[in-house]
């Protein structure tokens, strides 16, 4: 969906298809055909924007096959989707039975995490809308934290230089403008908005539109009970911009020494994805199943993605105040901090009760945005 801000920028707002399980191109375009397009068709929109997460092996044959690149395109034309962002963060195998801390692999000390970000950037820029101010792809925050070094900082910062030099190039060479959006998450190396600004200051241009920033996720930004105001500060403090924002609620447990809440809680594990957990105020676990470590007196936050608009039931509740005061300093100003906004639950299918069929799902997720979309209305955003 587009939407026109008050100072007469576009501001981009979509779902990210990590959430259905397909890494080759027949089972994109499948889901594309069959699933987006009923998305859209619940939102009753001319456009709907999809941030397409690619595998690492389709980013290779859709970057090096022209003919490859034309079906998807194809695909997204007849389906009334559009492509601004991609998700970079995943490298492969995103719907295994358990994922875990394979989906911080390789990181960025590796070199295959720069080839399938350049295949990426290659992709976007076909296929870019042609009035689109700029194209994104968020990315892995470095690596997990451990093990880390000197060198190995080293090695991630040389990666980074170059794709930055290639982005320019890019730029030059094509007229597009593909920009990387670094994505702090619990646990890795980049965790905070204040590790992040930090790191990112040297690629901050004095003039605007620089070519690597942040990819804000307000669930991770929820999960370490970071303060959206000040966090947006230290991003301007370190002159790093947001490319893109991730928009998703995290758990939260009010009172983790209530034996129910605990109960409900517990109905969130499962061993499929990460559900890393901080404690307010004190030290936090890599996982739902490592709560016993933490002293349970004051209230938790769990790393699960839950849908905006359909909150757990009590005991439990989800962080969508961060998510509506996030919004405010994104879309809310004289000039909007971001023009890309992504959906990005992938967590539908691992939930307590999951969505029992297609429709329902489609459902789920059109909800999410026309929530989101109420949102940006009332901050004073057209929808086109």
């Amino acid at each position: 969906m587009r939407f026109r801000h008050p100072d007469g920028s576009i501001v981009h707002l979509g779902y990210c298809t990590n959430v259905h399980p397909a890494e080759e191109l027949e089972g994109v375009i499948a889901q594309l055909d069959g699933f987006s397009s009923l998305v859209r068709k619940h939102l009753k929109v001319p456009v709907l924007g999809v941030g397409l997460w690619l595998a690492n092996t389709l980013a290779e044959r859709l970057a090096n096959s022209p003919i490859a690149l034309s079906r998807l395109a194809r695909a997204l034309d007849r389906n009334g989707l559009e492509v601004v962002t991609l998700n970079g963060f995943s490298y492969s195998g995103f719907h295994d039975r358990v994922i875990g801390k394979k989906v911080y692999q390789p990181d960025w000390t590796e070199p295959a995490r720069l080839d399938y970000t350049l295949d990426l950037v290659k992709v976007l820029s076909e296929l870019l809308p042609a009035d689109a101010a700029y194209g994104s792809i968020s990315t892995l925050p470095l690596a997990w934290r451990t093990p880390w070094s000197r060198s190995r900082n080293a090695q991630a910062r040389q990666a980074f230089d170059k794709l930055d030099e290639h982005l320019a190039r890019v730029h030059t060479r094509t007229g597009r403008r593909i920009r990387l959006a670094v994505e702090p998450e619990p646990g890795c190396v980049l965790e905070m908005i204040g590790q992040a600004a930090n790191w990112l200051n040297p690629y901050a241009a004095s003039t605007g539109g620089s070519r690597v920033g942040i990819c804000l996720d307000t669930c991770h930004l929820a999960v370490q009970f970071e303060e959206p105001g000040r966090s947006f500060a230290l991003l301007a403090e370190a002159n790093v911009e947001i490319v893109k924002s991730e928009l998703s609620a995290a758990l939260h447990l009010a009172s983790p020494w209530d034996p129910a809440a605990r109960e409900a809680l517990a109905k969130f594990a499962e061993p499929k994805f990460l559900h890393q957990i901080r404690e307010y105020g004190g030290p936090g676990v890599d996982d739902l199943d490592l709560v016993g470590e933490l002293s349970g007196h004051a209230s938790w936050r769990a790393h699960f993605h839950i849908p905006v608009h359909a909150p757990p039931r009590t005991p439990l509740t989800s962080t969508t105040d961060v998510v509506e005061e996030s919004l405010r300093h994104l879309v809310g100003g004289p000039e909007p901090l971001t023009h890309h906004l992504e959906c990005e639950t992938y967590t539908w299918s691992v939930l307590p009760s999951p969505p029992k069929s297609k429709e329902e799902l489609a459902e789920g997720i059109a909800g999410e945005l026309a929530w989101l979309r109420d949102r940006l209305i009332a901050l004073g955003l057209t929808q086109l």
